[in-house]
């Protein structure tokens, strides 16, 4: 990490890590996923900003043979072998109470009442603020030395039937980690320059 008279900020090697180096993986090593290494990748993935500290993302981690096997009937063909051999597989969701935790999130302000009663209102900020938890899970997942395979190629239908019937939590999108099979991964896509994607005002 280097400083400037400002802040301090990422050299190099991090920013390779995290950006310019990081590939979407889809080919997995028999390599297991430690439940430590979780915890560490929610427990930055948490510290990213939301709404009003709202935290509306849920994560489930699916490990386990028996979790797979209710996973992969969601799955998209072309993402099932791939699910099946990563390590982990996270269901990235979010809460439609989320609003409720706020008084503890928040206490600085009464924003629960801003969403009690208003149920596209919550799903607007839920699925917005759960999206951004997403990505910094995957962030924190890179930083902590873990591939990632983000996916929305699945049946949120049947996910949410699955593993949320209650109706309180809604699949946003799937996310395999682990460690790469890195031989497998094609040529990396170009992407837009700054002229096609961003305007100075």
């Amino acid at each position: 990490m280097t400083t400037s008279a400002n802040a301090a900020t990422l050299d190099d090697q991090a920013l390779d890590i995290l950006f310019r180096q990081a590939r979407t993986n889809t080919a997995w090593l028999p390599k297991p996923v430690p439940d430590d290494l979780l915890h560490r990748i929610y427990d930055l993935a948490k510290m990213g900003p939301t709404s009003a500290n709202s935290s509306p993302a849920r994560f489930v981690f699916v490990r386990s043979e028996q979790a797979k096997a209710r996973l992969l009937p969601a799955m998209a063909p072309l993402n099932v072998d791939k699910t099946r051999a990563a390590p982990v597989t996270v269901i990235v969701a979010y809460d439609l109470e989320f609003h409720e935790k706020l008084p503890r999130l928040f206490p600085h302000a009464d924003m629960r009442s801003y969403f009690a009663g208003k149920p596209a209102f919550i799903q607007e900020n839920a699925f917005r603020n759960g999206s951004l938890q997403g990505a910094y899970m995957i962030m924190a997942a890179r930083a902590l030395g873990l591939d990632c395979g983000p996916m929305s190629g699945f049946d949120a239908e049947k996910v949410n039937k699955e593993f949320f019937p209650d109706g309180k939590w809604k699949a946003n999108f799937v996310c395999n980690l682990g460690y790469g099979e890195h031989s497998q991964l094609k040529p990396r896509s170009p992407r837009l320059e700054f002229s096609e994607a961003c305007v100075l005002l």
